[in-house]
Parts: C-alpha cells; structure tokens; sequence
C-alpha cells in the first residue's frame, strides 16, 4: 500500500458526509487514495469552494452502502491527511436528547463520549504513546461555524456532549433515558473513532450535527425510525450544505489551535503522511 503520488490534487480542508454533499465542490478530480489500513470509503474528491482547495470523502460510501460499523475510519482519516488536508468539517446527523435541541437544529458539539464496541480506534498499536483528547474538538473550527452562521441562522447551538454508540440499531427507551439524565445533549453512531483518528493525525476536526429526531426516551410515541431520520436531513441539506460552504470561506488558512500542535514532543510509531 502506498500514499497518493505527488502528482495527485491536493487540499487542506476536507468535508467528510453523507447523501445530499456529493455535489458540494467545483472542478472536482476523483483520486483513488491506498492506505496502510486499507481502502478508504470511496475515492476522494478534491475541488474548490472558492479559492479554497477541498476534498470530499463520503463516510458511507457513495451508494451509502457502508453502516456505521463497517466504515474504515483508520483509513478515511489517513487518506485525507496524505493529500494535504489538515482541517475536516464532519456533517452528520444526530438524534436530540434535549427537548429543547428539536428536529432541524444544528448543534456544534464540544465533547463526545464513546459507547461503541469492537471499532478499531487507534493508529498506535505499538510503544507507549498517548494523545491529548480532553477537548475531543477543534476550537476554532467551531468558531468559524458560528461566524459562518451569523444571524442568518438562529437555530445553530454551540456546545453539547454526543454520545456515539455501535449502532446500526437505535436506542431502546431506557438507554435513551440513561444517556439523557447524564446531561448529554446528542446521541449518533459515527462521530467515533473519527474525532480521536482526526487528533492522532494532529487534523482538526468540528462535528455539524443536524438533529434529526428526538430519542427514544426524549419524548413519547414509536421512537426513532429509518424514514423519519432520511425525511428531515433531506429537508436540511441545502441548509447544511450553505453552512459548510461559509464555514469553508472563514476558516483560518493558518492553524493557531492545539490541534496543530497535538503530537509535538511525541515518539510516534510510524510516519506522517
């Protein structure tokens, strides 16, 4: 397995999401990216938003074919940073645990807990080598996403803790209950290993979470479904998308956050990209 050459398109931000941004970016170049771990989701895209070199990666594959559990994060994270990308914007959807974070709100979450099983979350297999992962996000990209909204979009909260979980199931009723008496504000099934692969290849890394229903145990009736879910992140994709797009435009091209500096000092066990 090798990294892309250097005659491959390079970008320093990148968006990872799913259905709805796969015509995100302009004069767009698909690159086939190997990796040490494999195959990433799908090839790259990598065009412009403006002035500004972007990839794009969609997380599920470009037929969604891949569930949550079956993603290769290792490899998506390392593909982008080999062509260059040192910032990602995740847009994902998300289920509310608050009834005040209601369907069509955009939530910038600023700490995450883990309650996956089984998921590969680590490039260190070997030495001792530990990350810095209390602050689990990119401070300034989260300050560019609200900037990006400014008043033209009141429904976008900053902070909240996202519980991710295995899936591909939902949560039953008491789970639901017991995640939100925690004080936790979202609940999804993507967000991990992705954001601690993102800080152990020193990128940042801003989660856009688009709440799409209420939780199991947030409110009364059937619970969480497929359709529902699909129906209101199509409904919020053009709205997400312009979102991204502004958010592209003011970030930083000069990262002045720990984010950057994440692994100084550090004996890796292997190279970076």
């Amino acid at each position: 397995m090798s990294d892309p050459s250097d005659s491959a398109p390079k970008a320093d931000i990148a968006v990872i999401g799913g259905s709805g941004f796969y015509e995100l970016l302009q004069s767009v170049q698909r690159v086939e990216v190997t990796t040490p771990y494999g195959a990433p989701s799908d090839a790259v895209s990598v065009g412009t938003v403006g002035d500004r070199s972007v990839a794009f990666l969609p997380r599920h594959g470009s037929h969604h074919e891949l569930p949550p559990h079956r993603i290769n994060y290792r490899a998506n994270m390392w593909a982008l940073r080999s062509l260059g990308v040192r910032q990602v914007l995740a847009p994902c959807a998300v289920g509310s645990l608050r009834a005040s974070l209601g369907p069509g709100s955009v939530v910038l979450p600023d700490q995450l807990v883990d309650r996956t099983a089984g998921r590969v979350q680590t490039y260190y297999e070997h030495g001792a080598t530990h990350v810095s992962f209390a602050d689990p996000y990119c401070a300034s990209g989260r300050a560019a996403v609200l900037k990006a909204a400014g008043e033209a979009d009141a429904d976008v909260h900053d902070g909240g803790v996202m519980v991710v979980v295995e899936g591909p199931r939902f949560s039953t009723r008491a789970e639901s209950r017991w995640y939100a008496s925690a004080g936790w504000s979202l609940i999804n099934m993507t967000g991990h290993p992705e954001a601690v692969l993102a800080r152990e290849l020193a990128l940042c890394y801003t989660s856009i979470a688009l709440v799409t229903d209420y939780d199991a145990g947030v409110e009364h009736g059937e619970g969480v479904s497929q359709g529902e879910v699909f129906r209101v992140f199509a409904a919020n994709v053009e709205r997400l998308k312009g979102l991204v797009l502004k958010t592209v435009d003011v970030l930083e091209r000069e990262r002045e956050c720990a984010c950057a500096t994440a692994l100084d000092g550090m004996d890796l066990p292997f190279e970076l990209p």
